[in-house]
């Protein structure tokens, strides 16, 4: 038994999933994904341009395609989770490895949500504060908002990694308060995410989220929103909604996880892993040669 964790939006590029669509496991869970989309999202991912595969309307749906198909593939080794969790969007393919949604449900909710994320025009954006605790970051979002202007902090990443999300405004404003940061890196997204300016997508989300055909889940599931593991299905429901405008508390969730045993990073991405170095845990990457192997001498053991 292992832990899953599920990538999210900011590790797109163009030819991700390579080598998933040389895997004949793995490559039927992209086309059965492709097929339950209004689109197909494999064209994208595989040729780009990235201008367009990195656009919240894609690259949500791009990583969670990677996500279930790389998750087939551990499957077929006869891996099964103990505890999963997903890195904001990457929480669906959580609840799909939980057995709370099926391909189908992920792949409608998904595109809804990339859907209504992709369409709020407000101006809004995502930094990532490098070097800094969270309450130095949260108190210069404090004197960096304005009104009808917020910035808040959006995710927890890891020791020294934080990202805030809000207005450019603020955004430009905190710029100037975090001097000590070692390094601020402007984020690849179309928006705020994980931020108030999210709100206009909130009604249409949660008539989505409290109807979607959901079965309870067989292993505990980690929300962004609370990094507590749960089995209790109203909860995860109340969690995925609160999950669009809430703090990602992914430093608390590697903690959880790696607590329980070791992990593996479900997707065609390399970043949760390196996250979790940062915290002190150990994760393995799908996207390694050689992961299945070091994964079952790290089970074994």
């Amino acid at each position: 038994m292992v832990g899953y964790l599920f990538p999210g939006q900011g590790t797109v590029r163009v030819g991700m999933g390579a080598w998933l669509r040389r895997n004949p496991v793995a490559r039927r869970v992209l086309d059965a994904f492709d097929e339950r989309l209004s689109r197909p999202i494999s064209p994208i991912c595989t040729r780009g341009p990235l201008d367009r595969l990195v656009s919240t309307e894609h690259a949500q749906i791009a990583v969670t395609a990677c996500n279930l198909a790389t998750h087939a593939v551990l499957a077929d080794e006869g891996y099964e989770p103990h505890v999963v969790a997903g890195h904001s969007v990457g929480e669906l393919s959580a609840l799909y490895a939980a057995g709370v949604l099926d391909l189908a449900e992920v792949a409608r909710l998904v595109e809804l949500r990339a859907r209504l994320m992709a369409r709020i025009d407000v101006v809004g954006g995502m930094h990532a504060i490098m070097g800094l605790e969270v309450a130095q970051v949260e108190e210069m979002a404090m004197w960096a908002t304005a009104p009808d202007e917020p910035l808040v902090i959006g995710l927890e990443n890891a020791p020294g990694h934080v990202v805030v999300s809000g207005h450019i405004g603020a955004l430009d404003r905190l710029a100037k308060l975090a001097t000590s940061a070692s390094k601020i890196v402007e984020l690849a997204v179309g928006n705020a995410f994980h931020s108030p300016l999210m709100e206009p997508a909130v009604p249409a989300w949660t008539e989505a989220v409290e109807t979607a055909l959901m079965s309870p889940p067989r292993v505990p599931v980690v929300p962004n929103v609370t990094a507590e593991p749960t089995l209790d299905l109203l909860a995860i429901r109340r969690a995925l909604i609160a999950q669009l405008t809430g703090r990602v508390l992914w430093t608390r969730t590697v903690a959880v996880v790696d607590a329980m045993g070791p992990s593996v990073e479900v997707g065609d991405s390399k970043v949760l892993a390196g996250l979790s170095r940062r915290s002190g845990a150990r994760c393995l990457s799908m996207a390694e040669p050689g992961t299945l192997r070091r994964l079952a001498r790290e089970v074994a053991a």
